[in-house]
């Protein structure tokens, strides 16, 4: 389930939207929130100083984020999703609803919105307890988690607070809420977003400030790939939609934002051969689609991409390139309201169109 609360209307985003950014007071004493506890005692990271040679000309640095440019942690990480709440404050949401599989969320890494997929907790609290009277700043809040995520060996990655231009670039601000878990995306709240690597996984945290009254906002996200769990059709079952609708739709695993196919996308593919091997004379239309979230051009070339690499997929079985063809749509055909996550998983498909 979403959380929207005290969630500000679009078009009062769009009025925020000015470049502004929040000075920072040195906190007195802040609390400091700790990490859950390890299973396994954490080892110190390494500390060794790093130089840059010097340069008569410096290069100009670049503006793009690189997820290389965050050390691997050496800690021991607590179990997913690792913190506690800071001492006082009371999380909003039960954790059985705060836990979701697999969905979207869009981080500020260096200065651009990314859209990043997998396992995903997201929680708010009031920054002031209702019971105990005690209240944290939005800097003690911040200084609270950045200082406990350093401390597991995470990176602040954001160099930024929201502009108008940034949440242009990721496709406008109605294609950022639909992957949105957090205070409005707008130039009015305090948002920043961090990165836990380990040798096999990159932990998303994007913590926030905002709202009437305060609150605060986490959440966590573990990189993964979707787990399939919708069947796939078998040579039969797409013969007869063949015949009967003269398409039929292909839910395909690619790597994440590529058009690489993976491992699990193999039995999909013996079916078309065998359909194909079985019908001679069948000729077929290999169009990809996708959901409507980020950019329509950059989803068109990666939805061509990815027709282009079920059809190379085909010939490298043995079907001659003469009975495939292959084109992309992006957004421009969906099956599925993209509103909500259901949908844009409908939408993000394959199909044989027979010819």
């Amino acid at each position: 389930m979403r959380l929207n609360p005290l969630f500000v209307s679009s078009a009062f985003f769009m009025l925020l939207l000015v470049s502004c950014k929040k000075e920072e007071a040195a906190p007195t004493t802040p609390s400091v929130v700790e990490p859950a506890a390890p299973e396994a005692a954490a080892k110190p990271a390494d500390t060794a100083e790093s130089t840059t040679p010097a340069t008569e000309t410096a290069a100009p640095a670049s503006t793009e984020f690189s997820v290389e440019s965050v050390p691997i942690s050496t800690v021991a990480l607590p179990p997913f999703p690792f913190f506690k709440t800071p001492e006082g404050l009371v999380y909003a949401q039960d954790e059985k609803d705060s836990l979701i599989g697999f969905d979207r969320h869009f981080f500020l890494a260096g200065k651009k919105l990314v859209p990043v997929e997998g396992k995903l907790y997201n929680n708010l609290m009031n920054l002031t307890n209702p019971d105990t009277g005690r209240k944290y700043s939005e800097l003690e809040f911040h200084r609270n988690y950045e200082n406990a995520i350093t401390a597991l060996g995470g990176q602040k990655i954001s160099t930024t607070q929201f502009t108008r231009k940034i949440v242009d670039d990721a496709g406008g601000l109605a294609v950022v809420e639909k992957s949105w878990r957090s205070v409005a995306p707008t130039s009015g709240y305090e948002h920043y977003s961090y990165l836990i690597r380990t040798p096999d996984k990159e932990y998303w945290i994007h913590i926030a400030t905002g709202a009437f009254p305060p609150h605060g906002y986490v959440t966590v996200l573990e990189k993964e790939a979707m787990k399939q769990s919708l069947g796939f059709l078998d040579a039969s079952a797409m013969k007869k939609a063949l015949d009967t609708d003269g398409h039929v739709a292909l839910y395909i695993n690619f790597d994440i934002d590529k058009a690489t196919l993976r491992p699990d996308s193999q039995p999909v593919m013996d079916e078309i051969n065998k359909l194909l091997t079985a019908n001679p004379d069948l000729k077929l239309s290999i169009e990809g689609h996708t959901d409507s979230t980020g950019s329509a051009d950059h989803n068109r070339q990666l939805s061509t991409s990815r027709a282009r690499s079920v059809l190379g997929a085909l010939v490298g079985l043995g079907v001659d390139p003469a009975r495939l063809s292959s084109k992309g749509f992006g957004p421009d055909k969906p099956i599925a309201d993209n509103a909500n996550e259901s949908g844009r998983a409908k939408n993000r498909r394959v199909e044989l169109v027979k010819i």
